[in-house]
């Protein structure tokens, strides 16, 4: 059975990738990269990247990845069921990363196994060290976020849901939400910028007119808000 396969619209290639990632595939049933190059550049223009995929080969999914980075039309990756383990580092090529509401990502530490002597289990322990900063650097190009901390994720097998991945930024949208209105966003605000805006409002000295005894001459208002600002 075959996993990957694409088709031609009027916005583009749309790009299916569906399975396990390996170096060599025996049964048809792996994405491999050399199958999946072939695809990419069947011909030119922007595409969209259907991903879903447990993960696999990390060394396959660098390639995959940096293909998907050096592509020249517009590489948008869209997740509809998983990006797990080496499938999340291909979906970090996107320059937009959209996941279904229902979809799920996963990040954690490169494993390998390893026969031989104490020597051979330590270069073992040194080579999954230098690739798991090898996968940090995917994702703090994407994300922007401090080294250790992606580090501390990847040690604990952090899975995020697609509100989660866009809020850490592993991810720049949710698919199907409808887009909101500028007008009914919330707003940030602070307390000199309120203040200020006051004062702005209170007439001047001249404008105003006899305080009654029960209300707050013009003179202490603005001694108060001032005091506020500060």
């Amino acid at each position: 059975m075959k996993f990957w396969n694409w088709v031609k619209n009027e916005e583009g290639r749309t790009l299916y990738f569906d399975g396990y990632i390996a170096q060599d595939s025996w049964f048809d049933d792996d994405i491999t990269p050399k199958q999946f190059k072939a695809e990419l550049t069947a011909t030119v223009g922007d595409v969209s990247v259907w991903l879903n995929s447990p993960g696999g080969d990390v060394f396959a999914a660098s390639q995959i990845y940096t293909m998907l980075k050096e592509y020249k039309g517009k590489v948008t990756v869209k997740i509809d069921g998983m990006a797990a383990s080496a499938a999340s580092v291909i979906a970090m090529a996107g320059a937009e990363i959209l996941m279904s509401p229902v979809a799920i990502m996963m990040i954690h530490n490169p494993s390998t196994v390893i026969f031989g002597e104490a020597v051979d289990l330590q270069c073992g322990i040194d080579m999954l060290s230098e690739v798991k900063e090898s996968i940090i650097n995917a994702y703090e190009q994407k994300t922007g976020l401090p080294r250790n901390k992606i580090s501390k994720m990847m040690d604990s097998e952090t899975w995020f849901s697609a509100k989660k991945a866009v809020e850490l930024g592993f991810a720049d949208k949710v698919l199907y939400e409808p887009d909101q209105d500028e007008s009914a966003e919330g707003f940030i605000f602070d307390k000199v910028t309120v203040t200020n805006a006051l004062i702005k409002k209170i007439p001047k000295a001249k404008q105003t007119q006899p305080v009654a005894e029960t209300g707050t001459p013009h003179e202490q208002l603005l001694k108060r808000l001032d005091l506020i600002k500060y």
